[in-house]
């Protein structure tokens, strides 16, 4: 029997294209790798009444979730911590519902900045210009390693701390007057939030650096409206941010919601080129998660619009969004921005190539995780 080269050809590729659909079968699709790069807020002390958190993490592969002391939308102290025992419980139950290892993130600076306070029974902290008053780096490493064993001890595996602000103006409300930089030096404020890290590290917990390219200079709070640093910032508040990620010491990086016309007249760092690409990435060398400081905080809600805000960040290289869902309370805001994620891929204004370059960010990241 005479065989037909171009019948053999035919099917040749049927089962090569069919190899290719099974290939991309295994792949994850735009949507759970868009879910990695969610972080969110909830509501809730229990497992019983987080219903809507459990099911984004296990229907919709949401990567990180975010732990608060106070609601702030309903101006009352109860939000996701009321003791140790309780909050372990909460945290077991979310991670249990992850297919991939979850982000369980907290701001656990030290002093003001502390959401596992003492009358919830969890240890004193200091703050971050206690330590740099006292300028001994070891008490600092120290200081981040029982933070870290505090955090660890619940579970919790990040901890979006230490601010390396330097402190230019102290009278700044979100940095200065509540006592979140280790100093107005730039190298002093380098080498303290570098020995806080790596106390963090010793106690298996990732840290991250913040508020990207600095927040000290400034004279209002990008929670209550637009920040504008243009004619405060100095080129100094980048050294903290160089010299620790250069020293391999960062895990991720915290953009800031300010406006610095001298870098980018149209857009605030975290929805900015000029900063995540340009500035960060090649100009530090930084190729690590970056994340942005909450979307919801009034400098970019009250500006942009959700979709909006969401293509431009993730344009501008960052890899995790963060919805504190505490300012504003949006029960659905992962499902939200997911199906703004997917619409905006397959409207061709974020490329498929820049969700995987973040999933593969974040998944690298995770390894880091004890198991």
């Amino acid at each position: 029997m005479k065989r037909n080269p171009a019948a053999i050809i035919l099917i040749m590729l049927i089962f090569s294209a069919c190899g290719f659909c099974a290939e991309d079968q295994n792949k994850p699709s735009i949507r759970e790798m868009a879910g990695q790069m969610l972080m969110a807020g909830f509501r809730g002390l229990m497992p019983e009444q987080c219903h809507q958190i459990l099911e984004d993490i296990e229907k919709r592969n949401l990567g990180g979730v975010i732990l608060f002391d106070y609601d702030v939308s309903l101006d009352k102290p109860v939000r996701n911590i009321e003791s140790p025992a309780q909050l372990k419980r909460l945290v077991s139950a979310l991670k249990s519902r992850a297919k991939a290892p979850l982000l369980v993130a907290v701001d656990q600076e030290g002093g003001q900045v502390c959401r596992l306070k003492e009358k919830f029974g969890f240890p004193e902290t200091n703050s971050a210009e206690h330590l740099g008053n006292i300028d001994d780096p070891e008490k600092t490493r120290l200081a981040g390693r029982q933070i870290g064993q505090t955090l660890a001890n619940i579970g919790i595996n990040l901890n979006l701390a230490p601010c390396v602000d330097v402190n230019i103006n102290p009278d700044n409300p979100a940095i200065g007057r509540l006592e979140r930089s280790f100093s107005p030096n730039p190298r002093k404020t380098a080498v303290h939030g570098r020995a806080f890290a790596q106390g963090l590290s010793e106690a298996d917990v990732l840290s991250c650096i913040k508020h990207f390219p600095g927040h000290g200079s400034a004279y209002n709070d990008s929670h209550k409206g637009l920040t504008d640093i243009t004619n405060t910032w100095l080129p100094k508040e980048l050294i903290p941010f160089r010299s620790i990620i250069r020293s391999g010491d960062a895990d991720m990086v915290m953009t800031a919601h300010l406006v610095n016309e001298n870098i980018d007249p149209k857009y605030p760092a975290t929805l900015s080129k000029n900063f995540l690409y340009t500035m960060l990435r090649l100009g530090i060398g930084w190729d690590g998660v970056v994340i942005t400081d909450d979307m919801q905080m009034k400098a970019i809600a009250e500006e942009y619009s959700l979709k909006r805000s969401i293509k431009l960040s993730i344009n501008a290289g960052a890899d995790i969004l963060l919805f504190a869902n505490n300012l504003s309370w949006q029960p659905d805001i992962v499902e939200k921005a997911l199906e703004m994620i997917e619409g905006l891929v397959l409207e061709g204004k974020i490329k498929r190539a820049r969700i995987r370059e973040s999933y593969e960010r974040i998944m690298k990241l995770k390894e880091k995780l004890k198991k």
